[in-house]
């Protein structure tokens, strides 16, 4: 009754199912591990980003070549911001907002310098391509509290005079009299002592993981869907055929002069009468 399924229809039918499915196994296994990432990410922000600050001399290392599971660790450094040597950094959307990261060199009283994100700026209106203000560091010896993120890599665009187009360390140390890390940087969590006006603080990574475990599951639901809906397809044939052959068989019949066989109807699912029967069995009733 179904050796249908093996005409060349209906297994280009099979094969188009089998790359659907195993199309949306692979978007599911993709949402997966998006999800794990996303999961990675918030344990890091979950268990560093408030955490007791770390001494720079315990952790100087990280500045060099971040260990992913240390980012968003706080540290504690004491120096003086080098205003000469800031920059702001292009194509910094916050909230949906355009505008430019400050970042400052910081050096240390221990003789190593890092690099400091004292926050966000909003676009001028008054230049383009500029912010209207720039808020300076405080003068004179500081004591930062910074959270560690890693560098960023070199992007192929240029930027003016006095901004960057990506904290690319590596790029930005060519543009200072003296070496600083270029592993990480530090993300502004508080100066001592404080000023104003200041930029726009960072808020705090979102600790949601959002749809990737839903969307996954929809991507593997659709590929055992495929299958249902092919089968079903293969069933509706095999009974559409049935009932051709029947009707083969009875036209045969009908041809050599014989009575074709009664044929037991399906049960219907459904026991209420149709409108039909209904006016058939009022005109029984009537004596009609």
């Amino acid at each position: 009754m179904y050796r249908f399924l093996f005409s060349s229809k209906w297994l280009g039918y099979f094969v188009l199912a089998v790359i659907f499915a195993t199309a949306c196994v692979f978007l599911g296994r993709w949402q997966m591990d998006r999800r794990a990432e996303t999961l990675a990410e918030i344990n890091r922000v979950v268990s560093n980003y408030s955490a007791t600050p770390v001494p720079y001399t315990e952790i100087k290392g990280q500045f060099d070549a971040l260990d992913p599971e240390r980012e968003w660790t706080q540290v504690q450094l004491r120096g003086s911001y080098d205003l000469d040597g800031q920059r702001v950094v292009r194509n910094r959307p916050l909230n949906g907002q355009p505008g430019y990261d400050v970042v400052v060199p910081f050096r240390l009283t221990t003789g190593e310098a890092v690099v400091i994100d004292r926050g966000w700026l909003p676009i001028g209106n008054n230049t383009p391509g500029h912010p209207d203000v720039v808020p300076p560091p405080p003068t004179g010896e500081v004591t930062v509290v910074a959270r560690l993120k890693p560098a960023e890599p070199k992007l192929d665009r240029g930027a003016v005079d006095g901004q960057l187009a990506s904290i690319d360390l590596a790029s930005y140390a060519t543009e200072l009299p003296y070496p600083i890390a270029t592993g990480a940087y530090g993300q502004l969590a508080s100066e001592d002592p404080a000023v104003q006006p200041m930029p726009t603080p960072f808020p705090k990574p979102a600790t949601e993981e959002g749809t990737h475990l839903s969307y996954s599951l929809q991507w593997f639901a659709f590929g055992v869907l495929m299958f249902i809906g092919f089968g079903y397809a293969a069933r509706q044939q095999a009974r559409n055929a049935a009932i051709d052959a029947e009707d083969e068989e009875d036209e045969e019949i009908i041809a050599a002069g014989g009575t074709p066989k009664r044929r037991t109807p399906a049960p219907r699912k459904n026991k209420r009468p149709t409108s039909e029967e209904e006016e058939d069995a009022i005109l029984d009733a009537q004596g009609y």
